[in-house]
């Protein structure tokens, strides 16, 4: 089996890891916070507003390291502060030690999730980089499997107990898996998709017209070596991705951060609002997956655009959710849209822009990512601790999710009048 697909399977389940006990699962931590603390939900929802940040912070750079030096030990450190992140968040006793120990786990976060496993995509895959990228992000929305389960121990163990063992996990399951990854094919004697210019995916001989499968067509008008990394960043096309993810990003954060508070307000039980948070990433993996596909058949911005009406019609069902039903129905627009997204962001940019400059430019997306993270939980949290409700927030949100379709439309083909 090609080499790269193990690579892809320890970032599987990487990502599955740190997003359960990190992104995802922090929803999970919010009401027992509130409860034992007395913090309002601005000051906890500040606290991934610190998280995004620092990750706003270190994406670029991390990106810029990920250029010229080795993504296996980017790995093996962020692996290793994420588990001492969780340790020491677990020990939290005041507002100050709070927001220290998030702030430290993005650090360690930043540095072996998303900027990190994309540029290990796009090193190790070209004709199938859309499918890998929707495979790995897929780790991502996996985790909602297990958001569950840490609820249920955080109701029976205590919040602090459950952090302790998250930690300990992180340190015994994902560091192993770091000795798999290796950061390029040609440091194995391979090649990206594990194919040579003139082979078939069989291996070996001159393709047969017939059976040959073509390369997917790129964005790009002109030849990537034609486009230095500063064109690349004040070109019209990256300037409106990066809008539409700060926009994609602030909705998303928001939600996801406050999901089980806003259906406990409206009558729903911990462990239902749970299994609707543990749906969120799930039924994401949908979005992940297909959209992630329909980008190496179709044209990726289109099917961006469709991805952000799907989260702009899924927040439209949120206003109206008061039981599980009408929150499937949320969970079967919204989730799929935002899966879609996230794959889709860097398929873009591997078919606009060089591959040399992938790493640096997938930084400066996740530091628009982090200006909405940082801007969305916050938000969320004062609108409901001045108004006492969420629900015309929403209505809010999913007029932006469509002006941030509508900036998809700018992403065109790339010339010299960019």
């Amino acid at each position: 089996m090609f080499y790269g697909w193990w690579v892809l399977t320890a970032c599987f389940i990487m990502g599955f890891y740190v997003a359960a006990a990190v992104f995802w699962g922090f929803t999970i931590f919010f009401e027992p916070l509130v409860a034992e603390f007395n913090w309002s939900y601005t000051e906890v929802s500040f606290a991934a507003s610190l998280r995004g940040l620092e990750m706003g912070i270190l994406a670029p750079l991390v990106g810029f390291l990920a250029d010229r030096f080795s993504l296996r030990m980017l790995l093996t450190i962020g692996v290793g502060c994420v588990g001492l992140g969780l340790l020491i968040l677990s020990q939290t006793s005041d507002l100050l030690t709070f927001y220290a120990s998030m702030a430290f786990l993005a650090f360690g976060a930043g540095g072996c999730t998303t900027v990190v496993h994309m540029s290990l995509m796009a090193n190790w895959f070209k004709r199938r980089l859309g499918l890998a990228m929707g495979i790995m992000g897929s780790g991502f929305g996996a985790s909602g499997a297990v958001i569950y389960f840490i609820t249920q121990a955080v109701d029976t163990y205590g919040w602090r107990m459950t952090l302790i063992g998250l930690g300990l996990g992180c340190w015994l399951i994902c560091l192993p898996l770091c000795l798999v990854v290796r950061d390029r094919p040609e440091d194995m004697g391979m090649y990206p998709d594990g194919i040579a210019p003139d082979e078939t995916p069989e291996g070996g001989r001159v393709p047969a017209p017939q059976v040959q499968e073509p390369e997917p067509a790129p964005i790009s008008a002109i030849p990537e070596e034609a486009y230095s990394f500063t064109d690349s960043c004040f070109s019209r096309s990256f300037i409106a991705l990066f809008l539409a993810e700060v926009i994609r990003s602030l909705v998303i954060s928001a939600v996801g951060l406050h999901v089980m508070p806003y259906l406990s307000t409206v009558g729903m039980d911990r462990a239902t609002a749970s299994l609707v948070a543990s749906g969120l990433p799930l039924v994401s993996i949908v979005g992940r997956f297909g959209f992630g596909y329909l980008g190496d058949k179709l044209d990726k911005r289109l099917m961006m655009a469709l991805a952000l009406l799907m989260v702009c019609g899924g927040l439209l069902v949120y206003y109206y959710v008061k039981d599980f039903n009408l929150a499937v129905l949320f969970l079967l627009l919204f989730a799929p849209g935002m899966g879609g997204g996230m794959v889709l962001r860097a398929s873009i940019l591997r078919s606009c822009f060089r591959r040399a400059h992938f790493g640096r430019l997938l930084g400066l997306v996740m530091a628009a990512a982090a200006v909405g993270g940082i801007t969305g939980p916050p938000l969320a949290g004062w609108w409901y601790d001045n108004f006492g409700e969420y629900q015309p927030l929403w209505l809010i949100f999913s007029a932006i999710a469509m002006l941030s379709a509508v900036l998809i439309r700018f992403i065109r083909p790339v010339s010299a009048d960019d």
